[in-house]
């Protein structure tokens, strides 16, 4: 992929560029379609020599850095979020063999971890101890 034109700013060690689709070895491009602009972006904290993570996003050209920082760092919330639901909630522990079960488990779980969610938000509930 090539590199083609940076954004004029990056927002806390990110630093988003656009990158075109792969061509052959001629320079030919025979899509049925226009190829869609993505951006590759690095988060390239201060003191390092090299960029530590990297994205791949279709948002828009005008996007703010700030957004691709928020939107980039959202997927780590997803991983723990998933992890929660296997490890402490069960999302895993299904082993029937019909439909209907398994999306009765699956909601079941999901519901105990917006109730756990909301719960953790609560700055009024009671704590143990």
């Amino acid at each position: 992929m090539a590199r083609r034109s940076p954004p004029s700013s990056s927002s806390r060690g990110f630093t988003p560029r656009t990158v075109g689709a792969k061509t052959s070895a001629s320079g030919a491009r025979a899509p049925r379609c226009p190829p869609r602009e993505k951006w590759l972006i690095a988060e390239w904290p201060g003191g390092h020599d090299e960029p530590t993570d990297y994205w791949i996003s279709n948002l828009p050209a005008d996007t703010e850095p700030e957004r691709f920082a928020r939107l980039a760092r959202m997927r780590w919330k997803m991983e723990l979020d998933y992890k929660q639901l296997k490890g402490e909630l069960g999302l895993d522990h299904y082993e029937g063999r019909s439909w209907l079960g398994w999306y009765h488990h699956t909601a079941l779980v999901t519901a105990a971890h917006g109730f756990l969610t909301l719960e953790r938000l609560n700055p009024f509930r009671r704590r143990p101890g």
